[in-house]
């Protein structure tokens, strides 16, 4: 799993973007840059949906005051689906990044499987802050439906 003082893993992840269907390379998203990355199990969930994602919007406007270049959420979706959901939530204001086949979620090692609800290699809860690419916070989730540690008040909170 990765740990603070860790370089984030140049993965590829997609949104969708004027011509459709986009690659989005981790290095060069947070090269230079101070970022918030969240991770969660899905898209249009229950807890993702009421509670982890809407605990950054309310905060961005804080993270924006700490110098906080962009808050990314990466979920194992396709990028229409986290398009529908970001439009749904009305969560423009985060970047909401695809992570289909789950390369960035398991590069980082934070992927995890619960089989009986049909999710498979999708991510665990948790949320980092990185300087240039590098971890300089890191708050992994442990009880599945909460989402306190990974939240944006105790990221806030802690950079």
């Amino acid at each position: 799993m990765i740990a603070v003082g860790d370089k984030l893993p140049n993965a590829t992840l997609r949104r969708v973007g004027a011509e459709g269907p986009e690659a989005v390379e981790m290095g060069a998203l947070t090269a230079g840059r101070k970022v918030v990355i969240f991770g969660l199990p899905g898209a249009f969930t229950g807890t993702c949906t009421t509670a982890h994602v809407p605990s950054f919007l309310r905060n961005k406007g804080a993270f924006d005051a700490k110098g906080v270049d962009e808050i990314i959420c990466v979920s194992v979706n396709d990028p229409f689906v986290m398009q529908a959901w970001s439009e749904s939530m009305g969560a423009e204001a985060l970047t909401l990044l695809g992570d289909p086949a789950s390369e960035f979620t398991k590069a980082i090692g934070m992927n995890w499987s619960a089989e009986p609800v049909g999710f498979i290699d999708r991510s665990k809860r948790y949320a980092l802050y990185a300087e240039d690419g590098v971890v300089k916070v890191l708050n992994v989730g442990d009880a599945p439906g909460e989402c306190e540690i990974s939240a944006g008040e105790t990221m806030l909170a802690a950079i």
